[in-house]
């Protein structure tokens, strides 16, 4: 089992910047696949950024890319997103969510991961 807990949400305004983090505890040594997701009301949740594999290849959305950046400390279990630019529209839940493994659903998608945080608000008024 793997405990995620994320923390770092706010309001900001647009054009500011936040960094969220998700502190990882429990059986994490083969969690080779983590990543972010959002979910605004009324909408799907949707991934944000996923460091896919041991390698530390990453992925972004398309919405975020270029303003966002993950990265992840195995040695404290900690992953983070660094939010950069932010706009109205990145208004949302986030959650952290890890795989057992790899994503083998997919790490753009829900059906990739096993573990999920509770989630923090981030809110970004205009």
């Amino acid at each position: 089992q793997v405990q995620l807990v994320e923390s770092g949400g706010g309001s900001v305004q647009a054009g500011g910047s936040l960094r969220l983090s998700c502190a990882a505890s429990g059986n994490t040594g083969g969690s080779n696949c983590m990543g972010w997701f959002r979910q605004a009301p009324g909408k799907e949740r949707d991934g944000v950024a996923s460091i896919i594999n041991e390698y530390g290849n990453k992925w972004f959305a398309d919405s975020v890319a270029g303003r966002f950046t993950i990265s992840r400390d195995n040695a404290k279990k900690v992953m983070s997103l660094q939010m950069s630019h932010l706009k109205p529209e990145d208004t949302a839940m986030y959650y952290c969510a890890a795989a057992t493994e790899y994503c083998r659903g997919g790490y753009w998608t829900t059906k990739g991961y096993d573990y999920w945080g509770q989630g923090t608000q981030v809110t970004v008024s205009s």
